[in-house]
Formats: structure tokens, C-alpha cells, sequence
């Protein structure tokens, strides 16, 4: 073999080891780019992970501070907010949530019959404060709205604000109530309501840790959902044949004895 050739294939092997070498040096890096973004990956997961549990309890109400009754409160363990003279024959029980479409469709069907019968002593009404939507929908509308109101009837203004609360409802997905904001300016609809007191009330969340506990209570009532409305103890608003005008002869007929 010529010297000439050999110094060929040598020169080609040379080529070869270098090609090589450079594959192995591709691949190393390759890895430690893999395995760098993995661990980058990781600890941006686990950053997101933090954001989240430290967000997961932001604007969430504190629910486990002492609790405060509204004033005026009644009922076992003080959870029923009272609208109506006491001694009237009737006294229908309501369970709602501020949040909750069913509810709406109540008041707004059934809100001045029972104005009237109780403007006229003929009916009391009971009202329990729930908040389901905040489980079934995530957020904490239920909760700042269900405190707002309690705020509220230490003013003496409860029934008042119950309905601008119903009637500003926004849509079930959106948690609008959960903003303290938007309930003292609701506040405003209602005749001498949005004062200093109030609003401190609504910021400090007062009555969080009752509304918790009327939850429970509507919890263990075993009620299937809300509103549930009960009159002398019976569910009438399962009843299909259920109206504002049937409601009010009921009412009627047990005043009149």
C-alpha cells in the first residue's frame, strides 16, 4: 500500500473519531439541556403550586372568628333573621342564597305578596341565610352578600337590602358579591343604609363565622337545595300548584282562625 493511501484512510479514521466525538459532545449537551428544563419545568410548576395555595385562601371570608348574631336575631342559635310581627298566626322559614338564581325567582314571584301579608301582621317571615353556591361554584358571593345583609339588619334596614340584593343579582358564574365594594354601594339603594358603621361592618366581615353556622344548619336540615320555603313547618315551594295567591289565602285562613 502506497504511503499515500495510508495517510488517506488514516486521514478518513481521524474524520470518523472527530465525527463521532462531536455526536457524543451533541448528545451530552442535549441531555443536560433535557434534564435543565425538566428541573426548570419542576420548579415553575412548583412556583405556580405556591402562587396557588397562597392565593387558594385570598379573599376567602374568615369564617372562624367569633360569632356575632345580628342584631335581632332569633331562633335556635340565633340564625333566623325575623321580618314581621311576632304576633303573627303565620310564620314562613326561608332558606337563601344571595347567589342563587331559584332564589331570585322567588322573590321576584312571590316578594309583594309577602310584603303585604306582612306589612299587615298577618305573616311572619323567618329568614335563614345559606351559602351553597359558593361550594357548587367556587368564589365567596354567597358569604359576603349573606354578611352584608346581617350588616344590614343591625341597621334596621335588612328587608330593604335582601331585596336590592335580589334584584341586582348577577349571573350564578359571576362571584360579583364577592367584591365588598359592590355591596356597600348597593348599600346606597337603600334609604340611610350606607354609613360608616356598615361599611366597617362589611369590611371586617363581622358576621362571617354566623353565616358559616346558618350554613351548617341548612346542612343538616337536610334540604334538598334553595330556596326552601316552609310555612308552619310545611315545604310549600314543592308544592307545584304553589302561587303568591294561594300562598295568601293560606295565610288568610289560618289568621282567621
Amino acid at each position: 500500500m502506497s504511503e499515500k493511501n495510508r495517510e488517506g484512510k488514516r486521514t478518513a479514521r481521524e474524520r470518523l473519531a472527530e465525527e463521532r466525538d462531536k455526536q457524543k459532545k451533541a448528545e451530552k449537551r442535549r441531555r443536560v439541556l433535557v434534564v435543565g428544563g425538566a428541573v426548570v419545568g419542576v420548579l415553575a410548576l412548583a412556583g405556580v403550586i405556591g402562587v396557588v395555595a397562597a392565593n387558594a385562601g385570598k379573599d376567602k371570608p374568615d369564617t372562624a372568628g367569633p360569632l356575632t348574631a345580628p342584631s335581632g336575631a332569633n331562633g335556635e342559635d340565633g340564625l333566623a333573621i325575623p321580618v314581621g310581627e311576632e304576633s303573627a298566626k303565620s310564620t314562613l322559614a326561608v332558606w337563601e342564597d344571595f347567589r342563587c338564581p331559584a332564589c331570585k325567582g322567588f322573590e321576584d314571584g312571590y316578594r309583594s305578596t309577602i310584603h303585604e301579608l306582612t306589612d299587615s301582621g298577618q305573616l311572619r317571615v323567618e329568614y335563614h341565610l345559606a351559602t351553597l353556591i359558593d361550594g357548587n361554584m367556587g368564589g365567596s358571593g354567597s358569604v359576603h352578600a349573606a354578611n352584608a345583609a346581617a350588616c344590614a339588619q343591625d341597621a334596621g334596614k335588612f328587608p330593604e337590602y335582601h331585596d336590592v340584593l335580589f334584584e341586582n343579582q348577577p349571573a350564578e358564574t359571576d362571584d360579583a358579591y364577592a367584591k365588598n365594594s359592590r355591596l356597600i354601594e348597593l348599600a346606597g339603594k337603600v334609604d340611610g343604609l350606607a354609613t360608616g358603621a356598615f361599611e366597617k361592618c362589611v369590611e371586617d366581615g363581622t358576621h362571617n363565622s354566623w353565616v358559616a353556622k346558618s350554613h351548617e344548619a341548612f346542612q343538616k336540615g337536610g334540604f334538598s337545595g334553595t330556596p326552601t320555603v316552609l310555612l308552619n313547618g310545611k315545604n310549600i315551594y314543592q308544592d307545584r300548584s304553589m302561587t303568591p295567591a294561594k300562598l295568601k289565602r293560606m295565610v288568610q285562613q289560618a289568621d282567621k282562625g
